[in-house]
């Protein structure tokens, strides 16, 4: 009963400091939306921000409060992203294990869920380290939000506090409930994340996309400011996004955990496990594209102005930066996967197709790379006859890109089914017709795909833009009945071999780590891209950042800020890493018999 006192006393503490907060927050209601509204009227007739007391901002030193809040902002994101991805596939293969009695799965979803507690604890710490600076760098901004969005605390701190609960009940409990009840544990704490992920994904894209105002920012209704242009883009790319992102983490501890393994069993164990983490994010990744695609379709239905400048003006070159590393995952991806073929007896049959898998992601990822418009000089333009190569100016717009990036996807997939296929050997009596139709729907989406693009080169802006449309449908409806009539063509497969867990090269592990890193920096970059398109607004359109760092940095200094939050995430994962290798308590034993003090007290009685 010790034991368990201080948690209870430090959650009694914790709902009374909520209840406090709370209460105050109720009684100072209407002021703050006085407050709030009083501001947005002085904004609009163009009054001196002196409005009794409230700042406009207060600057950090040294680094500046804009790079302070955008460190500790992205390095909170990536947390979060990671304890809302990690219960969504370890109660998937809890499951698995419940269904078809294999104890492995069980182990492994724990082993997955281990890699929570501190990551919740890191989640939460720089969630009140940005909810502090903001309040204190920028009082004026936060006066404004909890007048558009109060109604949203009061769910989003009990979601917290029930997601602490579902969480600790879920690690703790693992093996102490009942399979049916702890697999609701877990469901109850996905629900309960999503929900936290939703309301603030409202906040961050009202700043973009505002709703449920007026023209000068007094607040209308704060459902629409809730439901804004781009909310449900961002909640559906994010939570795809967050799943790639939580597998390659997760995959990354499994190839961390492989490299110092000591034993056979130990290195099949987390061979398995890198593998089943890559094998999620890249399921989770094919179809993030698309939830690209309809986030910037939104964006530009919003403000064509943000569309312009997202994707033909400041950060068009940061999208060749994206491109770029991208194409690095889908090869990275790839490689994994011809290098893991190689613990499968029977795959070496595939090993011809390599190439040809290769060379096709390799001209898709140079198409992609390809900027449209070129950084020259003045004689080397003159020589182009403007910006736009010649030749390669051509790949550069969106029917070339749109292609490549669908086609990368469909390689990828198909190597992934080779892999599948590695030590299998259908036995099904209509195995041929079969496989002539999954390679009949291949090809033919592979020159629908590809027709649509090279159209796209004769029709109008709007209807190029739509060819992105069955493009995309086409792909899915690919990957989908290839999916499903695998499952029939190898249901009662004749083994050709067994896959060797554990007998894979050290440089499969190292391309994990690349994949982990490269999604990590990606993610901060691209949430770089979704905060300055405000450019100089806090609120865009509304509330003008009037800081001394009011300007769209340039991408050499927006790279440095990203890459420095990303080493410091990975310094902290690494942290997370090796308490999760202390959780599991061994038997103290003496070291020799030496320094076994009762076995001498024995002897010397004897």
């Amino acid at each position: 009963m010790k034991k368990k006192l201080p948690f209870y006393l430090i959650a009694t503490v914790v709902v009374v400091l909520m209840l406090i907060a709370l209460n105050h927050l109720w009684t100072n209601w209407d002021a703050a939306r006085e407050l709030s509204n009083a501001l947005a009227e002085k904004d609009a007739a163009g009054a001196p921000m002196d409005d009794g007391g409230t700042l406009e901002y207060r600057e950090f030193p040294v680094i500046g409060s804009r790079v302070l809040v955008w460190m500790i902002a992205e390095l909170h994101l990536m947390f979060a992203a990671f304890v809302l991805a990690v219960p969504m596939f370890a109660v998937i293969i809890e499951f698995i294990g419940y269904y078809t009695g294999d104890k492995r799965y069980d182990d492994l979803a724990y082993e997955f869920t281990k890699l929570l507690s501190t990551s919740f604890s890191f989640t939460a710490t720089l969630g009140a380290m940005l909810t502090f600076a903001l309040i204190i760098l920028y009082p004026r901004l936060m006066g404004y939000l909890v007048n558009i969005f109060s109604w949203t605390f009061l769910p989003y701190v009990l979601l917290f506090f029930a997601e602490a609960g579902f969480l600790y009940s879920y690690y703790y409990g693992w093996g102490k409930f009942s399979p049916k009840v702890h697999l609701a544990l877990g469901i109850g704490l996905n629900i309960v994340g999503t929900g936290i992920m939703f309301i603030a994904n409202a906040w961050l894209t009202f700043m973009n996309s505002p709703a449920g105002v007026t023209e000068t920012g007094a607040l209308i209704s704060t459902w629409d400011a809730i439901n804004n242009f781009t909310w449900m883009p961002i909640n559906i790319h994010r939570l795809i996004a967050n799943v790639a992102f939580g597998g390659s983490i997760a995959a990354a501890y499994g190839a961390f955990k492989f490299l110092g393994a000591k034993t056979d069993e130990e290195r099949a164990h987390y061979d398995w496990m890198g593998y089943i983490g890559n094998f999620i994010a890249i399921i989770a990744f094919l179809p993030l594209p698309f939830a690209g695609y309809w986030l910037g379709k939104e964006i530009y239905a919003y403000s064509q102005t943000l569309g312009i400048v997202m994707m033909g003006g400041t950060f068009s070159w940061l999208f060749i930066i994206q491109a770029v590393l991208i194409g690095n995952l889908f090869l990275g991806a790839n490689y994994y996967l011809w290098v893991s073929m190689e613990r499968i007896e029977g795959a070496e049959r595939y090993r011809k197709a390599i190439k040809w898998l290769l060379a096709s992601i390799t001209i898709c990822f140079i198409v992609w790379a390809t900027p449209h418009s070129l950084v020259a000089s003045i004689e080397e333009a003159r020589k182009m006859g403007g910006a736009h190569h010649p030749i390669l100016g051509v790949l550069g717009v969106m029917s070339a890109k749109n292609t490549a990036v669908n086609v990368l996807i469909l390689t990828t997939y198909l190597s992934f089914l080779l892999y599948r296929r590695g030590n299998k050997e259908a036995t099904h009596p209509r195995a041929s017709l079969l496989k002539n139709i999954q390679f009949g729907i291949f090809s033919v989406v592979t020159i629908f795909v590809i027709v649509l693009g090279v159209a796209g080169y004769f029709v109008d802006a709007t209807t190029r833009i739509g060819f992105s449309v069955p493009q995309v449908l086409s792909v899915l409806f690919a990957m989908i009945s290839i999916a499903a009539i695998d499952v029939f063509l190898f249901r009662n497969a004749k083994s050709k071999g067994e896959i060797k867990w554990g007998q894979i090269k050290a440089r499969a592990q190292y391309a994990l780590f690349f994949l982990a890193i490269t999604f990590t920096w990606l993610m901060g970059l691209m949430g770089y891209v979704r905060a300055g398109l405000r450019q100089h607004y806090h609120v865009y359109g509304i509330m003008e950042d009037t800081s001394a760092h009011a300007f769209t940095p340039t991408l050499g200094f927006a790279a440095g800020v990203v890459s420095v939050t990303v080493l410091i995430f990975f310094a902290l994962i690494a942290i997370v890493f090796w308490l999760s290798s202390l959780s599991t308590k061994k038997k103290w034993e003496p070291k020799d018999a030496s320094d076994d003090v009762y076995g001498l007290a024995e002897e010397a009685r004897s």
